[in-house]
């Protein structure tokens, strides 16, 4: 894959995250959007369509043979399995809850998938006024200055973030992982968005995280923690077919030095 190409397709991504920041901030601003529950408890906001709509629309418009994998209008991940063309992973709000309870940790998350490889991720955080990217090989960027991760070795300093999903079947295996996890680092973070739990690693707000999510959660986010010097694996074998990288089954971010304590910790907990 040729640089020129690639460094296009995150130009876009950039410039078409930050808009789409900027819809959300007027929309919260007029307090003019309507929320609605996917299988009656899943939140979903008019914005979230409105910059789906608003997404697809320009990649449609500028990459009309490239496909697109979004959550809220193509969520099917089967007509991506070995594509031939390159395919946008988009979340245009990650975060809805936060977005619709006035909270700061929302991010619309951007991603390009292709030939089995994360190539471009962007996070944008409009209410933080921050902006992750990376571009694979290249390093990983907050508001254009270089990130990295944390130089934390001690799982017992550490400081770790984790989700929950709206499906409560699986809280007692999650639960039993969080007390495991929990008595083993410094302390947990719960902020209700993937793509900037992911961002945190790689900016080394925090020295790891785990979590199941979809791909639009963690595409663009475990490129940029990858970028900036994370392990990025999983912690379980994934029992879905999704494309390994795009894959946020069982996800697990970490420093170098920590990755395999934590794995082992989760590993065992799960069992």
């Amino acid at each position: 894959m040729d640089d020129v190409t690639v460094n296009e397709w995150h130009n876009y991504a950039k410039s078409w995250a930050k808009h789409a920041g900027a819809m959300m901030i007027e929309a919260r601003q007029k307090s003019n959007f309507d929320r609605e529950y996917k299988s009656g408890h899943e939140l979903v906001t008019s914005t979230d369509i409105a910059i789906d709509e608003y997404l697809c629309e320009n990649i449609r418009q500028t990459f009309p043979d490239h496909l697109i994998l979004s959550e809220e209008s193509s969520p099917d991940l089967a007509f991506a399995q070995g594509a031939s063309v390159p395919v946008w992973v988009i979340d245009p709000i990650d975060g809805t809850i936060n977005f619709a309870q006035g909270l700061l940790h929302v991010a619309v998350s951007i991603a390009v998938y292709y030939q089995g490889e994360r190539w471009v991720g962007v996070v944008h955080a409009p209410f933080l006024q921050e902006t992750y990217t990376a571009v694979k090989g290249q390093g990983a960027w907050l508001n254009s200055e270089p990130i990295q991760v944390s130089q934390r070795s001690d799982l017992r300093n550490a400081i770790v973030a984790t989700g929950f999903p709206y499906n409560k079947e699986t809280l007692p295996t999650l639960i039993e992982q969080l007390q495991a996890v929990l008595s083993r680092c410094q302390d947990i973070r719960r902020n209700g968005s993937a793509a900037l739990d992911l961002c945190a690693v790689a900016r080394g707000q925090m020295d790891a995280y785990y979590e199941t999510v979809k791909p639009w959660d963690m595409a663009a986010g475990a490129l940029i923690a990858e970028e900036a010097g994370a392990i990025v694996g999983h912690f379980h074998e994934q029992n879905s077919k999704w494309p390994k990288k795009i894959n946020g089954e069982f996800l697990l971010a970490a420093t170098p030095d920590l990755y395999h304590p934590l794995l082992d910790v989760l590993q065992v907990a799960g069992e």
